[in-house]
């Protein structure tokens, strides 16, 4: 072939390109809809590509532009996105007509990365159905319970190495936030999960934490694979791109099936999710190691990322306001002194002023900033204002719930940019379930099955870091808040930095104490 036909082509090739994304993005005008700014391949996210500004912000200057509207046009990359913004007809996307937007959008094809693809938020349908009643018994009150001494310790092991850390080093008080309290969570999910005992603490370099730290890694070249699959699928499927790292998953497979192997020869039983698994393996027998490691890792998605960065927003919070620090270490000293030994459960759950701080952090800062379903059949919205028509959606049309700009706009929360704790105490407090304007945990059947995990594991360790330190900011803190664009998360810009300054006094127990 001469030089000439291979430009020709190449020409060719270019203009195909063109066209199609050029057709692809008139599918909102064709609509009379309006839709977020957009642009080649990139479509609406093209401010967070180029590193101007954070997904989060784009959603919230979108969803103030178009106030009136009950829904507009977004493009995630080349894909049509409908953001549902009016507060019925999100109950009716995600409880009502539930049977219509069962799923969430894939992050992966099933073909290119099945491992991925057999978790909990991935499966779709009777198979989401089946896995999601499996696992539900896991994150009960009881199973919680049980939970809670697992929990417990290991928030103990990390708090004392902290408060000790910062006794020894009283020059370094500047700590990052996000580092520690992942290796925290990275306990928690070794201990609750794969029923494993680890101290992330004293032993950063463990295989369990380094490589869950990079199986979870949303940043940087796993963005691009993210982009490359969703935009050009069947490039990858040849190149066999995958999200997985095949070291990591065969380790975490390695680590369950011995732990299952022990477990079944000397008739181990321990309250966690592992145990859970093999009690079920007799009424489902797809449920193998493999699947079972998959809806394990479930947890270090929503440890890694999501309830470490949520305890950090938390930290964040209680110490550039040190009135609801005060009020809340006064709340921890009132347990600690009633409390003759380690306090109970419930005794943690009943703390009112400790739940409606953890609350009040995850209405400024849910830590994804929407949710997203796909339609399974037709079902048509409503016009979008008066004298619009309404719009018909198809198999496969996708729609986005905004969660972080419903939870800050103040015809729901006076004041919203303030952090306020208040709302949701007393009688007129904020009542967080099945809320159409309190979602940082989702809505509906396709909740975030592990909320009451995560709110316990985040009230234990806060309690904990409360009783023996006190939170300030440092210079590194970021103040006024701005989100990064390093993912889709929300981040700050400079990380989360603070001051941990260890208490004169503390209510602990002698064998409690750090010494």
């Amino acid at each position: 072939m001469d030089h000439l036909s291979v430009l020709l082509m190449f020409l060719v090739g270019c203009l195909g390109i063109f066209w199609i994304f050029r057709y692809s993005f008139t599918y909102f005008e064709s609509l009379g809809l309006p839709c977020v700014s957009k642009m080649p391949i990139l479509g609406s996210l093209w401010p967070f590509m180029f590193g101007f500004t954070s997904v989060t912000d784009i959603l919230g200057n979108a969803y103030n532009e178009f106030r009136e509207m009950k829904y507009i046009g977004f493009y995630e990359f080349n894909s049509p996105v409908f953001i549902v913004k009016d507060l019925d007809l999100i109950k009716s996307v995600a409880v009502k007509n539930f049977d219509s937007f069962p799923n969430h959008s894939p992050l992966v094809d099933p073909e290119m990365d099945p491992f991925m693809a057999k978790n909990l938020f991935a499966l779709r349908d009777e198979k989401w159905r089946q896995t999601r009643s499996l696992l539900t018994p896991a994150f009960t009150s009881s199973k919680m319970k049980f939970m809670f001494k697992l929990v417990w310790n290991c928030a103990s092991k990390f708090a004392d190495h902290v408060a000790l850390e910062q006794k020894t080093n009283p020059g370094d008080k500047e700590v990052d936030m996000k580092t520690i309290l992942t290796k925290y969570t990275n306990d928690v999910i070794a201990s609750c999960a794969f029923g494993i005992d680890i101290d992330t603490m004293k032993n950063p370099k463990n295989d369990f934490y380094v490589l869950g730290r990079k199986a979870t890694s949303l940043e940087g070249l796993v963005l691009v694979k993210i982009l490359l699959m969703r935009t050009f699928p069947g490039l990858c499927r040849l190149l066999d791109v995958k999200l997985t790292i095949d070291r990591a998953k065969d380790f975490f497979m390695s680590a369950i099936a011995s732990t299952v192997a022990l477990r079944d020869e000397k008739g181990i039983t321990r309250p966690d999710m592992i145990q859970l698994m093999m009690e079920a393996r007799v009424k489902n027998e797809d449920l193998d190691i493999e699947e079972m490691t998959s809806q394990a890792f479930v947890f270090f998605f929503g440890g890694f990322e999501s309830s470490s960065t949520m305890m950090c927003f938390v930290a964040h919070e209680i110490a550039i306001n040190p009135d609801v620090q005060d009020r809340l270490q006064a709340e921890v000293d009132e347990v600690l002194r009633k409390s003759p030994g380690e306090p109970t459960y419930e005794t943690i759950n009943s703390m009112e002023y400790l739940t409606a701080v953890l609350y009040e952090a995850l209405r400024m800062y849910p830590v994804a900033p929407l949710l997203d379903r796909v339609c399974v059949k037709e079902f048509e919205l409503p016009p979008a204002s008066p004298g619009m028509k309404p719009v018909t959606l198809y198999p496969g049309s996708r729609v986005w719930l905004p969660i972080s700009a419903i939870q800050r706009d103040p015809k729901y929360y006076p004041n919203p940019e303030k952090f306020d704790p208040e709302r949701f105490l007393g009688e007129d407090k904020m009542n967080v379930n099945n809320s159409t304007v309190y979602l940082p945990f989702g809505l509906g059947p396709r909740m975030c099955i592990g909320n009451r995990f995560a709110l316990l594991e985040s009230k234990v360790v806060i309690f904990h870091l409360l009783a023996r330190c006190n939170l300030k900011p440092s210079s590194k803190t970021c103040i006024p808040m701005e989100f990064g664009v390093k993912g889709f998360a929300m981040l700050p810009k400079t990380g989360f930095w603070l001051n941990l300054e260890p208490r004169n006094k503390t209510y602990l127990s002698s064998n409690s104490q750090t010494q």
